[in-house]
């Protein structure tokens, strides 16, 4: 699909949101990824019919995108979205280098629907112990070792 405006994007990121709510296969999110005025990328939320929490509709795009590219980068390209992605989602959006975001609703509609988006928000900015989670560390000189390996690795592909 093609179009030529971001109204156009987002609609479909919001078509994409229903059809995946039609079908039963997860949340109300869709999300479109934009090259050129051409989408190479889409998908909606399937993470309970997938039984899969990774499943989000922006991840789902991103690895269609990639594959489009054959690429796990994806410079030049904007992203559509239903709602403002997740904590998770922005991350995957930073990691892919997608130069900029679109979305329709925020995190704090998708908390008055119960989604926890905006809840990981604040988490994340919590001490590490002080979130809900609670996280220890083990084995970090083995950790660091292995960094280190990484580090002098001459034939890696650096991302």
């Amino acid at each position: 699909m093609t179009g030529t405006n971001k109204i156009e994007f987002m609609l479909r990121a919001i078509e994409l949101a229903q059809i995946g709510m039609d079908t039963n296969s997860g949340g109300p999110f869709g999300a479109v990824i934009v090259k050129e005025n051409h989408i190479i990328g889409e998908g909606f939320n399937s993470v309970t019919s997938t039984n899969d929490p990774t499943a989000h509709a922006e991840i789902v795009a991103i690895r269609k995108a990639c594959q489009v590219l054959n690429s796990f980068h994806l410079p030049g390209c904007e992203i559509y979205c239903s709602c403002e992605p997740c904590p998770m989602c922005l991350g995957a959006i930073y990691w892919a280098r997608i130069e900029k975001i679109y979305f329709a609703s925020n995190r704090i509609q998708a908390s008055k629907i119960n989604f926890d988006d905006d809840f990981i928000y604040s988490e994340i900015s919590l001490d590490i112990n002080k979130r809900k989670i609670k996280a220890e560390q083990l084995l970090e000189s083995e950790g660091e070792a292995l960094f280190q390996k990484w580090k002098a690795k001459l034939n890696k592909t650096v991302y």
